[in-house]
C-alpha cells in the first residue's frame, strides 16, 4: 500500500552531513506529561571487553507493548543518558508504549554485520527479560531511521527462530547493500567482505510470514533514494505481507517540521493497529 501525504508547508531539502543526524537529534519540544520510569544501561552482551546496552523507558499508563528503537545513524551508535531521549520518544510514550533504545557496537570499529548480530542479541535479551520490565513478549515492535531502519528491517524480515517482532517501522532505510559495500570514509561500517552483503540486505528476506511493515520516505531524499522503500514495498506486496509506504512529498533525508509530525503520527497509528490488544 502506498500513501502520499503532502507537507503543510514547503520544506527545503537538506542533506544530512551524517546519517546519525537524521535519527539522533534531540527533540526541541518538551511535553508536560509525567516522566516515564527509566531503567538505564541494561547490559545485554559484551564485545571486546565492552558492554552492549539498552535503556527501557516505561510510561505511567503502559499498554504492555514495547518498541525497540535502533540507535543507529550510518551504523554509528552514540550513547547518551536515557533521560535525554525522553522528549524524542514522547509521542510513543504518550500512546502507552514502552520504548527500548538499543545501542549496538558502533562504527568505525564495527561493521554492518556486527551491528545486525548485536541487535538480534538485544531483541532476544528483551524478550527473555520481558517480565522484569512488565513488557508482554508477544507485543514487540521495532523502529529506526536510515541505518536504524535497515537494522529494524533485518530484525523483522530475517527473524531467527522464535526471536520475532510483531511490527516494523522503518524511515528512509537502505534495503540492498549489494552495491554499497566497500571502503568508505563517510560510512566505515560498509567496509566489510562484499560476499556478506546479501546476508545483511533486507530485500533478500521478504517472505509471507513477515510481520506488518510501515515504510516512510521522503521523495527528495538524496542520501537513501526513495527507490529503496519502493522496491521493498513491491516485494512485500508480492509476498502478501501487510505493509504501507508513506511518501512525504518535499521531504529529504531526516524529517523535520511537518514531515516529522506526519511520520510520528503514522508511526503511532501503525503500532496501535498492530501491537495493542484490540488488534489481537
Amino acid at each position: 500500500m502506498r500513501l502520499v501525504p503532502h507537507l503543510t508547508q514547503h520544506l527545503r531539502p537538506h542533506l544530512a552531513r551524517l546519517l546519525a543526524a537524521a535519527v539522533l537529534l534531540p527533540s526541541a519540544c518538551f511535553s508536560a506529561a509525567a516522566s516515564p520510569a527509566i531503567t538505564a544501561d541494561v547490559i545485554y552482551g559484551h564485545k571486546d571487553g565492552m558492554a552492549l546496552v539498552y535503556d527501557v523507558l516505561k510510561p505511567e499508563d503502559h499498554n504492555g507493548a514495547a518498541v525497540l528503537f535502533m540507535v543507529s545513524g550510518g551504523w554509528f551508535s552514540r550513547w547518551q543518558p536515557a533521560q535525554q531521549r525522553v522528549a524524542w520518544f514522547q509521542h510513543l510514550l504518550d500512546a502507552g508504549f514502552a520504548v527500548v533504545p538499543v545501542h549496538h557496537g558502533s562504527a568505525p570499529r564495527y561493521k554492518v554485520p556486527d551491528a545486525v548480530a548485536d541487535v538480534r542479541l538485544a531483541l532476544a535479551h528483551v524478550r527473555d527479560n520481558a517480565a522484569r520490565f512488565g513488557i508482554e513478549p508477544n507485543r514487540l515492535g521495532v523502529q529506526g531511521g536510515s541505518a536504524g531502519g535497515h537494522l529494524s528491517l533485518m530484525l523483522g524480515l530475517d527473524a531467527q527462530g522464535e526471536n520475532r517482532v510483531q511490527a516494523v517501522v522503518a524511515y528512509f532505510p537502505p534495503v540492498d547493500l549489494g552495491n554499497a559495500v566497500g571502503p568508505s570514509e563517510r560510512f566505515p561500517a560498509l567496509d566489510f567482505d562484499p560476499e556478506l552483503a546479501a546476508d545483511v540486505s533486507p530485500i533478500n528476506f521478504v517472505s509471507a510470514d513477515d510481520p506488518p511493515v510501515l515504510l516512510i520516505h521522503g521523495d527528495q531524499d538524496e542520501l537513501v533514494s526513495l527507490d529503496n522503500s519502493e522496491r521493498l514495498n513491491a516485494a512485500l506486496d508480492k509476498a502478501g505481507v501487510s505493509n504501507e509506504l508513506v511518501v512525504i512529498e518535499g521531504a529529504a533525508h531526516g524529517f523535520r517540521g511537518a514531515a516529522q509530525q506526519i511520520a510520528r503520527e503514522a508511526t503511532v497509528r501503525f503500532f496501535q493497529a498492530h501491537l495493542t490488544p484490540a488488534a489481537e
